[in-house]
């Protein structure tokens, strides 16, 4: 009788959508199916790494119970850091929910990789080793909302810039058969028939948090929402430009080294902050991986 295959979960890039991953891990684990090489980008590198740590319980209850305005914490204006997050707060959070501060990447049951992008190669980054949470914090340091990780002797942004669906990096840890999640194959050209290009009504409270911080800067940095058809906000112009450039990044990287299943939860109407969408985002995934669950027991062979 043949061995089962050695199964890699890699987990996509796509902000507040990333919460889709918490609901597909769930299901797999539901049907018997246990990832046993786990790699993430951005936001799949927090989901990965706390599940990897055994906090996966804890970041949902945390992700299901929290307000708007709890979301609403983690920014604050401070142009010095180069980005709009609290890091300490932020920090804070990473040590409560994904990884204490003092555990490794080294001493996690699973073998884990966070993908992030060296900022002034360009090159993709593997963290292997060292701090979980900031190899975490690297992976997810999208530009203009996260300031730069700084790691030996390089600064480290958003892993999604170059690698958002990280099945390479499972296959470098020895997975026979690669579960990728994409969370960005529905968010480009559908603006039309949908609502998660954030305007600026729709930032309205995120921005009124940050304006009351920073009252001494022009608003103008801010869209207004007073016009009947209004423009992207801040946040949704570098939404949506990301959205674009990581859709054909991923289209490539998935042709050159395609997964053995791969999940693509429909997530069009949840936008870059929609936290509130959580226990939708969780559904979707889960469903996916029901409707999936024939193949995925074909290839994995794991039967009921």
């Amino acid at each position: 009788m043949s061995s089962s295959p050695t199964i890699g979960i890699a987990l996509g890039s796509g902000a507040s959508r990333g919460w889709s991953h918490i609901g597909v891990i769930n299901a797999l684990l539901k049907a018997g199916i246990e990832p046993d090489v786990v790699c993430g980008t951005s936001v799949g590198a927090m989901v990965g790494a706390s599940y990897a740590a055994g906090n996966l319980t804890k970041l949902q209850n945390w992700v299901l119970d929290s307000s708007r305005s709890d979301v609403y914490r983690f920014f604050d204006i401070k142009f010095s850091q180069a980005g709009f997050v609290d890091i300490a707060r932020f920090n804070k959070f990473l040590h409560s929910y994904v990884a204490a501060e003092d555990v490794t990447i080294e001493e996690l049951p699973k073998p884990f990789i966070a993908v992030s992008t060296d900022l002034d190669s360009g090159h993709e980054v593997w963290s292997k080793d060292g701090s979980v949470a900031q190899a975490v914090r690297a992976s997810m340091s999208l530009p203009g909302l996260f300031p730069p990780v700084r790691e030996n002797d390089r600064w480290l942004v958003d892993g999604g810039l170059v690698n958002p669906v990280p099945v390479t990096a499972c296959h470098a840890l020895g997975a026979d058969v690669v579960i990728a999640v994409n969370l960005n194959s529905d968010i480009v050209g559908r603006r039309e028939k949908r609502t998660t290009v954030s305007s600026a009504q729709e930032e309205e409270g995120l921005l009124r948090h940050l304006k009351q911080q920073a009252k001494e800067y022009s608003s103008s940095l801010f869209s207004s929402a007073d016009e009947k058809e209004t423009p992207p906000g801040l946040l949704g112009v570098i939404s949506s430009s990301i959205n674009i450039f990581q859709d054909r990044i991923t289209r490539s990287r998935l042709a050159g080294d395609p997964a053995d299943i791969l999940i693509s939860p429909k997530l069009s109407d949840v936008g870059l902050l929609e936290f509130g969408k959580a226990e939708e985002a969780m559904k979707v995934g889960a469903d996916c991986v029901e409707r999936a669950l024939p193949e995925i027991r074909r290839i994995t062979r794991r039967d009921e």
